[in-house]
């Protein structure tokens, strides 16, 4: 039988779709546009391979076409009665969290890959900020993703996708000379991995080297295709450096190119996050708020995610409904996250209602934002390591108080590191 780029025996006897599947994993697995392209190849190179149709599942709910995801999770469920025990046990752990079931999901990974340790793509979908651990809520995830990491370490430490993987989880722990060390490896290794990019971005940025990592991403974005995963957020990462380096036109001109509603490319998640994120922190850099614009955010963030659920999107619905001076909207964020509480669906516990019931206050006496936010330090991680915080990087790139004020040319200062957690 065939193989997998990493020795795993796959249920397929064509060559057509073996290539074609190896192609669209490393695609999901690096971010790069055309791995749905590959993976459907695959598919119809061999209708009856399983692991087509569930790597496949995974592209598709990566750029938020849940529907077409499900029906690939549903395709590929009811083929792998035709697989092997690993590859049941792999579809069963993708296609859970497709369902809707993450916890499930989780324990369903990490029950896999004690059996099947080089199974990268059941393991990526627990990697990252955004993955079934980061993602989770809970306060510790970022040891735990570090542990869940070392438990497969010695099973593809030359890896190009878990030496980036790796990284991160090291990044978020402190440990930046090992996780610089492992990036370099990674990108030198796939230079057109975008997570790689990324993660590389989040490297520099807490080792302070903000015109290094700008300089990294200016250069390398360009070779990048809009249509990519990752194109609206290393936007918004080269967005934030240009304006702690001072060049403000930089920033605005990324923002309003490739990050705001309308310029940006990409799934709804990034775009309702990353545009109001930008211009939160502007104002709190000491800028003139645009209303346009956060008006423009606003209607974005109410039209994709009508209703509380995602912790992480809900905190950036409720600055953009102060910021658009919308009280009923920060109003009903407020309830609907305390409805989530009393029926025991809020996994971040009540850090983020606490939140918006705070801006929601903030915006009834007129305060609006950030500028007029009192000029005392604040301690960011007062709230990142409140239990069951899931709005961590949230703050990793917020200053730590409103700026008024001349202008100066470099706002390094007000952005602090998160190296000391």
């Amino acid at each position: 039988m065939l193989t997998d780029r990493f020795g795993q025996t796959i249920t397929t006897s064509s060559e057509a779709a073996r290539d074609a599947y190896i192609a669209g994993c490393d695609g999901v697995l690096a971010a790069t546009p055309g791995d749905k392209a590959h993976l459907e190849r695959a598919a119809a190179a061999d209708p009856e391979f399983a692991l087509a149709h569930a790597a496949l599942a995974r592209a598709r709910f990566l750029m938020a076409d849940v529907p077409g995801a499900r029906d690939a999770a549903t395709r590929a469920r009811g083929l792998a009665a035709q697989a092997t025990s690993r590859e049941q046990s792999h579809i069963n752990a993708l296609c859970l969290a497709i369902e809707g079931k993450p916890v499930e999901s989780l324990a369903a990974t990490r029950g896999h890959l004690a059996e099947h340790p080089r199974d990268a793509m059941v393991a990526a979908p627990a990697t990252g900020v955004f993955g079934l651990i980061g993602f989770s809520g809970r306060q510790g995830r970022e040891p735990e993703q570090v542990e869940f990491l070392e438990t497969i370490r010695t099973h593809l430490t030359d890896d190009w996708w878990f030496q980036s993987v790796y990284a991160f989880a090291l990044e978020e722990v402190g440990r930046l000379d090992e996780a610089l060390d492992l990036i370099e490896r990674s990108m030198a290794a796939n230079p057109h991995n975008a997570h790689g990019a990324h993660i590389k971005a989040h490297v520099l940025y807490e080792r302070g080297e903000d015109r290094q990592a700008l300089d990294y991403l200016e250069s390398w974005l360009p070779g990048y295709a809009r249509e990519g995963l990752m194109h609206c957020h290393i936007s918004w990462h080269v967005a934030l450096f240009a304006l702690i380096l001072g060049d403000t036109a930089r920033a605005w001109q990324v923002y309003e190119a490739q990050v705001h509603p309308g310029g940006a490319w990409g799934p709804a998640l990034n775009v309702a996050t990353d545009a109001p994120a930008f211009l939160w922190r502007a104002e709190l850099a000491g800028y003139d708020r645009r209303p346009k614009a956060w008006q423009e955010v606003h209607g974005y963030a109410q039209k994709s995610f009508p209703k509380a659920g995602i912790a992480f999107v809900d905190v950036h619905r409720a600055l953009a409904a102060v910021a658009a001076g919308d009280g009923d909207a920060i109003g009903n964020v407020v309830s609907e996250l305390k409805a989530r509480i009393a029926s025991g669906r809020s996994p971040a516990g009540d850090v983020v209602p606490r939140l918006a019931a705070g801006l929601a206050d903030a915006q009834r006496l007129g305060a609006g934002g950030p500028q007029q936010a009192p000029r005392h330090q604040r301690n960011r991680d007062e709230h990142r390591d409140a239990p069951g915080c899931a709005v961590g990087q949230f703050h990793r790139f917020a200053p730590p108080a409103a700026v008024s004020g001349p202008r100066t040319p470099s706002l390094s200062p007000f952005f602090p590191r998160a190296i000391n957690r």
